[in-house]
């Protein structure tokens, strides 16, 4: 029986894991544990990263399946079902099950099918967004044929930790690119271990342009005030046994003009303390210079694309973008043509397939040679 007690402590050691820096893959694993002491299920979960700037995948994680079946990824992308990530990510609730999506017909959904095969029956995917409101990630959960429905005590539970899991993939997407970049943009994050006496004892390649950037650093090493304050506030939160997590972020003009996010957290390893900082851009999202580039894209025309990304109808596009159907419309015919598509599901599946697809599978092989995964399109 799951007990108010158990929920709780359930909730808490997620969010201690979420506040420490770590490969994806070890986190999705820890979290699978947690997980399953509160809701049973069948195998094992999926977790999935997305690109918020999109909602299109960037990773998925199941212990046993090394790759995601082609044809799946088809059906999510080029296809006309139900409970497919994008929809369920900009949903009111974030959660859904199949069987509330077909009505308790899950038959009538080509997902169930491939489900089916797996021997499972039900499905319940619930996305994971940071207090921020950007979506992260998604996790789906599977039972066998037979087994009691998902009820609204798994949902409180998922609803409760959506946060924490967003943040702690988040986070250790930017230690995957930090540490091992897909390619050396000019804005990817650095990451910095300090030891207790707030000395300097690690960094990523690349990290001095950033304590160069940071008021009272320099590219010599020199310890900006802003990250040994963020590393102080870590390790004190770490400190206070009331709190879930050591975690904390600040947010700083650089000498340039441009914002910067701080992470902290505290690690300990053999009764040492160490604190990581990671550093990066507060908009990193490659989403728009990709479009731009591949396609030529005007910025309006990028907006429109982002949202056909996310799953919105032409009203939605036109009252969020303050324009008329008509104009959306006109903007939908200019981004076929140059993207050589003829549909908003075509467009969907092209960007996947062409710009996310090729770091998916690279994930996938990431995961079998222990290195840690990546986020984001590529070029």
């Amino acid at each position: 029986m799951v007990t108010a007690d158990l929920l709780q402590r359930s909730v808490d050691k997620i969010a201690r894991l979420s506040g420490e820096p770590r490969d994806l893959a070890g986190y999705w694993r820890e979290c699978t544990e947690v997980v399953g002491s509160v809701i049973p299920h069948y195998w094992t979960p999926c977790w999935y990263t997305l690109d918020p700037a999109s909602l299109l995948a960037t990773s998925h994680f199941h212990e046993g399946m090394v790759e995601f079946p082609a044809e799946w990824l088809a059906n999510e992308y080029y296809g006309d079902d139900v409970n497919q990530m994008a929809h369920v990510a900009a949903s009111r609730t974030g959660i859904s099950t199949l069987h509330e999506a077909t009505d308790g017909d899950p038959s009538r959904s080509r997902r169930w099918r491939f489900n089916q095969s797996m021997g499972s029956d039900q499905e319940m995917i619930a996305r994971l967004q940071a207090p921020s409101g950007e979506v992260w990630g998604m996790l789906g959960l599977y039972r066998e044929p037979g087994r009691p429905m998902f009820d609204a005590t798994d949902k409180r539970f998922l609803s409760a930790v959506s946060e924490h899991l967003a943040e702690g993939a988040r986070r250790a997407l930017l230690v995957g690119e930090a540490t091992d970049p897909a390619d050396p943009y000019p804005d990817g994050p650095g990451l910095i271990i300090v030891s207790e006496r707030w000395e300097l004892q690690s960094a990523t390649p690349g990290v001095e342009r950033w304590l160069a950037e940071l008021p009272g650093g320099d590219a010599d090493g020199q310890l900006p005030p802003a990250v040994v304050a963020v590393a102080a506030r870590a390790r004190r939160n770490a400190e206070q046994p009331g709190r879930p997590s050591g975690l904390t972020v600040s947010r700083i003009r650089s000498r340039s003009g441009t914002w910067v996010v701080l992470h902290g957290a505290c690690l300990i390893e053999g009764g040492s303390r160490r604190i990581a900082v990671i550093i990066e851009p507060a908009h990193p999202a490659r989403l728009y210079p990709l479009l731009e580039s591949a396609y030529q894209l005007t910025p309006r025309e990028r907006d429109v694309t982002r949202l056909v990304l996310q799953g919105a109808s032409t009203s939605q596009i036109a009252e969020h973008l303050v324009v008329s159907p008509h104009t959306v419309q006109q903007h939908m015919k200019n981004i076929f043509d140059k993207t050589g598509v003829r549909s908003r599901r075509d467009l969907v599946g092209k960007v996947f397939f062409t710009h996310y697809e090729p770091g998916f599978r690279d994930n996938e092989r990431r995961v079998l040679d222990g290195q840690p995964m990546r986020g984001g399109p590529r070029g």
